[in-house]
């Protein structure tokens, strides 16, 4: 088997007052062309940690000043062999404060709210579709931690490692 590298990112669930979530057309590889939160990859050679990396990609990506406390880890994915070419593990935060406005172009792309209804009809990446959208929505609130082996054929094979959805209010 040969080996491929690790990467670890952050994705960043940011919504507005009307609880539309915003979604970031990708203009870059991974996921060019897609729909997908925005956030980015850790700087693992200065030990960043993952709500250090949230932080940072929320100031760089959306213009927003924020803090750990203003994240709420939602879930955590690990993708093993994705599109064949690394290994990714993902933590999912919510972005606490409802965005205002509409954050500008940015190098990786353009950014849209979308109520949660549509996500379902965009083009977003087979694993997004697949269960992590899914995932997100029942684990809002609470948390999860997800295991998929993506298969060459494109088959993907996923293991709930961990469950404790929102309490209900």
């Amino acid at each position: 088997m040969t080996a491929l590298p690790h990467k670890i990112a952050t994705l960043l669930y940011c919504f507005n007052e009307q609880d539309d979530v915003l979604l970031l057309e990708r203009a870059q590889e991974p996921n060019l062309g897609l729909w997908s939160p925005c956030g980015g990859k850790l700087h693992t050679e200065t030990g960043e940690s993952p709500y250090a990396c949230a932080c940072r990609e929320a100031c760089e990506e959306l213009g927003l000043k924020i803090s750990p406390a203003n994240l709420h880890l939602t879930g955590m994915v690990a993708e093993h062999g994705y599109e064949g070419r690394s290994h990714w593990l993902m933590f999912l935060f919510e972005v606490k404060p409802k965005l205002k406005s509409l954050p500008p172009p940015h190098r990786e792309g353009t950014f849209k709210f979308f109520p949660r209804a549509e996500i379902t009809s965009l083009k977003t990446p087979q694993t997004d579709s697949e269960q992590i959208w899914p995932l997100f929505w029942r684990h809002r609130g609470g948390f999860f931690a997800a295991y998929c082996h993506c298969h060459p054929d494109g088959r993907n094979e996923w293991t709930l490692e961990e469950t404790m959805p929102a309490p209900r209010p």
